[in-house]
């Protein structure tokens, strides 16, 4: 076709149809889309209006019109999107980095620790855990017992970091402040366990520094406190992200705030709570923190059946090795009576020959 007929062919064709003047709201969302930097963007997507199916009409934003979806967001991959609770988890892949309002809040909560109690730190955290990725395996003795570890890994000059459902960082408040931290996000949602433990093995090989766990799950109600038989989900995380596993053993948390009850459904749920903690002000219990060594995995691997099992037993026979020394005068049960805690559960790890002779450690 010749040049001149193509041209004649653009005059009759008759011009496109063009799209209805944006409202006010869509007019904004195009200006702060199109002209702010992307810091601006991030808050936009913050008030999560792309979501909400409020701009469904064409906009042109530069060039031809587009249609605006509901669902996923077109944002770039350096925006954290806001997650309404009936979608499926959206996962970036930039790095959940720790903010410095989350090093505030954990300054914070050294203050706190000194204010309800004193904190004794023995051992050390070796270079290999220093800004790489990792776990540090934890005993949970008590609700108050995560403010300690906080501050006890912030005095040894690591930003504490956990791994957490994914439920609880979707909580309205305390989510947000949660998410301040970095946290390894655990998903499971509309998703397979598969590949929720897929998405956390992946999130920690690219995490910036040790991530905090506790590997029974919930707070020990074994009736000497020592750790409960615990599941393998970190053993099994921990060889397949191939990352090295410290133990952290800790006591004394748990004369700082009672258990309380598991289910809040009105404030006398909360009187326990309250009235414990206002006695540990006066009593100011000893928060005894060791940081202990980086149990030896290198022999086990995540394809091998029964692996993560010998992996978890090491795990947590290092944690129990480490509290006995912390509890010399206490082998059987807590001097500290909490009359809100369950004690129905055993401990296959507690020792069996006394505080001198604990159980040898599996390498």
């Amino acid at each position: 076709m010749r040049v001149d007929e193509r041209l004649e062919e653009d005059r009759v064709r008759p011009p496109p149809p063009r799209p209805p003047p944006p409202a006010p709201l869509e007019d904004l969302e195009a200006a702060v889309r199109f002209a702010m930097v992307p810091t601006v963007v991030g808050l936009h997507h913050r008030s999560h209006f792309c979501h909400t199916g409020i701009f469904e009409q064409e906009i042109r934003l530069a060039g031809p019109p587009r249609r605006r979806r509901t669902g996923p967001c077109d944002a770039p991959p350096m925006v954290a999107l806001f997650r309404r609770p009936a979608e499926p988890t959206r996962r970036s892949d930039e790095r959940p980095q720790v903010s410095p309002l989350w090093r505030a809040l954990t300054q914070f909560d050294r203050g706190l620790v000194r204010l309800v109690g004193r904190l004794e730190i023995t051992g050390t955290i070796p270079e290999e855990l220093r800004g790489r990725p990792g776990l540090i395996a934890a005993n949970h003795i008590g609700v108050f017992d995560a403010f300690v570890l906080t501050a006890a890994l912030r005095k040894a000059g690591v930003d504490p970091r956990f791994l957490l459902a994914g439920g609880l960082l979707d909580a309205p408040v305390v989510g947000w402040i949660l998410r301040q931290g970095g946290p390894v996000r655990v998903d499971r949602g509309r998703s397979t366990v598969v590949e929720a433990v897929a998405r956390t093995i992946e999130a920690l090989r690219s995490a910036s520094g040790p991530v905090l766990v506790y590997p029974e799950g919930r707070i020990s109600r074994e009736p000497g406190l020592w750790p409960e038989r615990g599941k393998t989900g970190v053993a099994r995380i921990a060889l397949a992200a191939n990352v090295p596993v410290m133990t952290i053993s800790q006591w004394g948390a748990h004369e700082a705030v009672y258990w309380g009850t598991e289910r809040v459904e009105g404030w006398r749920d909360l009187v326990p709570v309250v009235t414990s903690g206002l006695r540990a002000l006066r009593a100011r219990p000893v928060f005894r923190v060791h940081f202990g060594r980086v149990v030896d995995l290198s022999d086990l691997s995540a394809r091998r059946p029964g692996d993560a099992v010998r992996a978890h037993r090491r795990i947590m026979e290092a944690i129990t090795a480490d509290l006995v020394p912390l509890r010399p005068d206490e082998p059987d049960t807590p001097r500290f009576h909490d009359p809100t805690r369950p004690t129905d559960s055993t401990s296959p790890w507690r020792p069996r020959t006394g505080p001198a002779d604990p159980p040898p450690v599996t390498s």
